[in-house]
């Protein structure tokens, strides 16, 4: 992938990555808005403590997702159990 031009809180960054340009546009979009998100609740932060406190923001948004995956396919799984079950009780 080419080099891709970003920029989050005023600064310009130059990036390369998996995803297609769209998507590390919309990702740069996404910490950015976090970043913004942080400074507005708080006064005087400095850009790193403001990036520490997004990247564990988002973070914990991360695993909150991963959790709920798991979650879902483990009902799905207890589902599927039940409804082969139910297949093979009316087969045999």
């Amino acid at each position: 992938m080419e080099p891709v031009r970003i920029r989050i809180r005023g600064h310009e960054y130059i990036v390369r990555g998996g995803e297609n340009e769209g998507d590390v546009h919309r990702i740069a979009e996404y910490v950015n808005n976090k970043m913004e998100e942080i400074q507005e609740g708080t006064e005087g932060l400095s850009d790193k403590k403001t990036a520490i406190l997004a990247a564990l923001n988002i973070a914990g948004e991360y695993f909150q997702l991963l959790k709920e995956r798991d979650e879902l396919l483990a009902k799905i799984r207890l589902r599927t159990e039940s409804l082969i079950g139910n297949i093979d009780s009316a087969i045999g």
